[in-house]
């Protein structure tokens, strides 16, 4: 899907349903890597920039005028395309490990299979604005839908996360889709069957096998 990365340090990626976990394994990954005296940035899409806030608040607001399906996905590219030009790549040319919650794979997820746009037109759209800048590593953390509703119980919710049962499991069977499909790039971890440390240790482990730390 993607061109190899050019940069000289690894950018990862956590991926996953709303509720699964992925946030809190970014953040215990951040840790670790600081206290084994790597320099970290952690982002997120949307809202990685300050442009990215702004749109942010417009894809996720409970309020208001929704988009419709090609524009909730054209905004989102615009979040990915300022994030990259003006965060990711500055930051990777730095020598900083760069820990992204969300890229790319979201838009196939939520955008291709959630509302059932082209698969092609987003893979296009999402090489357009990334400039086919791939992960070195990308962690899927993964649950069954009903799980991850439980965890957003106790917590605001955004518009997305406020979508049926049937729009989740349509977003976490795509995310599980394209981890098959790219083997290489993909880390699968179930969040459901281990804690977040032991998915951090599974996590690391991976990190090392694979050259990275």
């Amino acid at each position: 899907m993607f061109m190899c990365q050019i940069g000289t340090m690894p950018l990862l990626t956590f991926e996953g349903i709303d509720g699964s976990g992925k946030s809190s394994l970014l953040k215990l990954l951040s840790e670790h890597l600081k206290k084994s005296g790597h320099t970290v940035e952690i982002t997120k899409e949307p809202g990685g920039t300050d442009l990215g806030v702004e749109l942010r608040r417009m894809l996720l607001r409970t309020t208001g005028a929704t988009p419709c399906p090609k524009a909730e996905l054209l905004i989102y590219e615009a979040d990915r395309a300022q994030h990259v030009e003006t965060k990711i790549k500055p930051l990777l040319a730095k020598g900083v490990w760069v820990l992204s919650d969300r890229f790319a794979d979201s838009s196939l997820a939520f955008q291709g299979a959630g509302r059932n746009i082209s698969r092609e037109d987003v893979i296009w759209l999402n090489e357009f604005a990334t400039d086919k800048l791939s992960p070195d590593l990308t962690v899927l953390v993964d649950c069954d839908v009903e799980v991850a509703a439980a965890r957003r119980e106790d917590r605001k919710t955004d518009r997305l996360e406020n979508e049926k049962k049937d729009f989740h499991q349509k977003v976490r069977s795509a995310f599980l889709e394209i981890a098959k499909e790219n083997k290489k790039r993909f880390l699968v971890l179930n969040s459901e069957k281990s804690s977040t440390k032991e998915l951090l240790s599974q996590l690391i482990c991976h990190i090392q096998s694979r050259g990275l730390l």
